[in-house]
C-alpha cells in the first residue's frame, strides 16, 4: 500500500555593510569601479564531487528499509509517467496541425490521384524525438510500478503481524475494562469504534492483497488465469484498496473531533506541560493529520478510476494527484533519514 519536509536553514542576517545607506552618488569617482569577480567555477566544481556523495549516501539510506525502497519508487514512477503525458501533449498541437493539412491536401486532389508521402509530410524530427522520449519514460513508469507490486507480493505477512496486534490489544483493552468494573461485559463506545474501523481496514487490505498477488503472479504465468480473470481480479483490488482509503479518511476525520474534544475539556485541568510544550505537541500533530488526510484524499479519486473499466481521469490527472503523495512521503522519508 502507499502510505511521506526538509528542514530549512535560515540565511544569517545581512552585515550592515552590505546595506545601501542612501548617500547621494558622487558624480565623479575618485577611484576607478572594481572589476567584477568572475564566478568560482573552480570552487564550484570542487565542492561539486562532495555534493554529489553527500546526496548518494542520503539516497542510500532511504533505500534501506522496504517502505523506504516504495517511496523512492512511487516518486519515480509518477514523475516520470506524468512527465511522458506532458511531453504527449506538447506535441499534440502539432500533430494535430499536420493531420489537418495532410486532410486538406487529400481532399483537395481528384479520387483517381495516388498520394505518396514523404517524410517531410510528417511532423519534424523533433517531436518524433519528444514522443519517443514520452514513450520511454512511460514504459519506465510501466516498470517501476511492476516493481513495487513485486515488493508487495510479501504483503501479507506484515498484515498477519497487524492482525495479530489488533488481538493482543482487543484482549488487553477487555482486561482493563474489567478490572475497572467487573460487571462490564463491553468494550467503551470510543474503543469500539476504533477497534471496528482497524478491523475493518485489515480486511480490506487482506482482500487487496490476495487479489493484487492473484492477478500479478497470472500475469506472469505462475498462475493459470485467462486475461479476463486477471483484470478482474486488479480491479476488485483496487475497490478493497479504496474502501481502505475512504475508511482511512473517515478514521482521520473521527481523530480530529476526538482530540478537539479532548483538547477542550483537558484545557483547564493541564498543568503538567507548559503552554509551549502543548502547541509545539499540536503543531506536530496537526502537521502529520493534514498530510495523512491529504495523501489519502489524492489516492481516493485514483482508486475509483482504477476501480472502473472506463475510467474518469485522464493521464495528466492520474499522474498529477499521484504525485501528491509521492512528494509528501518522500519529504518526509528524506527528512527521517537526514
Amino acid at each position: 500500500m502507499s502510505e511521506s519536509a526538509d528542514n530549512s536553514v535560515q540565511d544569517p542576517a545581512p552585515s550592515a555593510t552590505g546595506l545601501p545607506t542612501g548617500d547621494r552618488v558622487p558624480s565623479a569617482p575618485s577611484a576607478p569601479a572594481p572589476k567584477a569577480k568572475p564566478l568560482p567555477i573552480k570552487a564550484l566544481l570542487a565542492a561539486t564531487p562532495s555534493n554529489i556523495d553527500a546526496f548518494l549516501a542520503h539516497l542510500q539510506r532511504c533505500l534501506q528499509t522496504p517502505s523506504g525502497i516504495d517511496t523512492c519508487l512511487l516518486l519515480a514512477c509518477y514523475s516520470t509517467r506524468l512527465t511522458g503525458t506532458l511531453l504527449e501533449y506538447l506535441t499534440a498541437p502539432t500533430i494535430q496541425r499536420s493531420a489537418n493539412q495532410l486532410l486538406a491536401i487529400a481532399s483537395s486532389m481528384p479520387p483517381s490521384a495516388t498520394l505518396v508521402f514523404s517524410s517531410k509530410a510528417f511532423p519534424s524530427p523533433s517531436v518524433a524525438a519528444i514522443l519517443e522520449i514520452s514513450k520511454r519514460l512511460k514504459a519506465f513508469a510501466a516498470l517501476l510500478s511492476e516493481g513495487r507490486m513485486f515488493l508487495r507480493l510479501w504483503g501479507l505477512i506484515g498484515m498477519y503481524f497487524w492482525a495479530r496486534g489488533l488481538v493482543f490489544k482487543l484482549i488487553a483493552t477487555r482486561k482493563a475494562a474489567k478490572s475497572e468494573d467487573k460487571s462490564i461485559t463491553q468494550l467503551p463506545k470510543e474503543s469500539l469504534i476504533d477497534t471496528t474501523i482497524a478491523w475493518t481496514q485489515l480486511l480490506s487490505c487482506i482482500a487487496f492483497q490476495s487479489l493484487e498477488n492473484r492477478a500479478f503472479l497470472a500475469g506472469k504465468g505462475v498462475l493459470p488465469i485467462d486475461g479476463p480473470g486477471q483484470v478482474k481480479s486488479f480491479r476488485w483490488a483496487t475497490r478493497f484498496w479504496g474502501t481502505f482509503v475512504g475508511i482511512e479518511i473517515g478514521r482521520l476525520l473521527y481523530e480530529k473531533y476526538k482530540r478537539s474534544s479532548r483538547a477542550t475539556a483537558a484545557s483547564s485541568s493541564s498543568e503538567e506541560k507548559s503552554v509551549a510544550v502543548l502547541e509545539q505537541e499540536e503543531r506536530e500533530w496537526t502537521e502529520t493529520w493534514r498530510k495523512s488526510l491529504a495523501r489519502n484524499c489524492a489516492w481516493f479519486p485514483l482508486t475509483v478510476h482504477w476501480s472502473l473499466e472506463q475510467g474518469l481521469i485522464n493521464e495528466l490527472g492520474v499522474g498529477s494527484l499521484a504525485m501528491i503523495p509521492g512528494i509528501i512521503q518522500i519529504r518526509d522519508l528524506w527528512r527521517r533519514t537526514a
